[in-house]
């Protein structure tokens, strides 16, 4: 009997959703602390499915770190959107770049492992680089139309300088001295009476 192509294409139950959302929170965390060679069996125990459950949905280490980094990205564009309601455009491209930050510092454990992945995908790195500059160019865009933030930066520039800063991401006491110098970057960003 011939499959329909509606059955075909027919989403996913809510428990194997449900699972995968589990999986890839319990690998945000794990790897987080344990880095890239952290145990898939302690991301299936912490999410609380079996390894068979784990394997299912993600079939390699790497399809797992990929997807742990898409969300991510995925969440960064979403808080993108969520602050183009904030009434000070600067706050919100500071608080955005802020959490950037707090991303970054959660990938800490990973960061060999994603680099990798990156590498070797370059579908992977456009996908993250189109989604995290179209987030800060919205933030941006707003921030100058509104005449708080100087109208000769790009949102490439941006991301440029928030990775430099980010780059010494494994010194100790870094995400504190990276968060100093946001501050210091986006004030100098600001035009006229606003800046601080």
């Amino acid at each position: 009997m011939e499959t329909k192509p509606q059955e075909r294409l027919r989403k996913p139950r809510a428990d194997a959703q449900r699972n995968r959302e589990r999986v890839l929170e319990a690998a945000k965390a794990v790897f987080s602390v344990g880095g890239a060679e952290a145990s898939l069996e302690a991301v299936a125990r912490q999410a609380g499915v079996g390894i068979g459950t784990l394997y299912r949905h993600f079939p390699t280490r790497e399809d797992l770190f990929e997807a742990v980094y898409r969300r991510e990205v995925e969440q960064l564009a979403e808080l993108a959107e969520e602050l183009k309601s904030e009434p000070s455009p600067v706050e919100a491209l500071r608080r955005w770049l802020r959490s950037t930050v707090q991303f970054v510092a959660t990938k800490k454990g990973m960061m060999a492992a994603l680099a990798i992945v990156m590498t070797a995908n370059s579908e992977l790195a456009a996908y993250s680089h189109g989604h995290l500059t179209r987030s800060i160019g919205a933030l941006l865009a707003r921030a100058v139309e509104a005449g708080e933030i100087r109208n000769d930066i790009s949102a490439d520039d941006v991301l440029r300088a928030l990775i430099g800063m980010c780059y010494m991401h494994d010194q100790t006491g870094w995400q504190q001295s990276v968060l100093r110098l946001l501050d210091v970057f986006v004030d100098g960003l600001r035009v006229g009476k606003g800046r601080e």
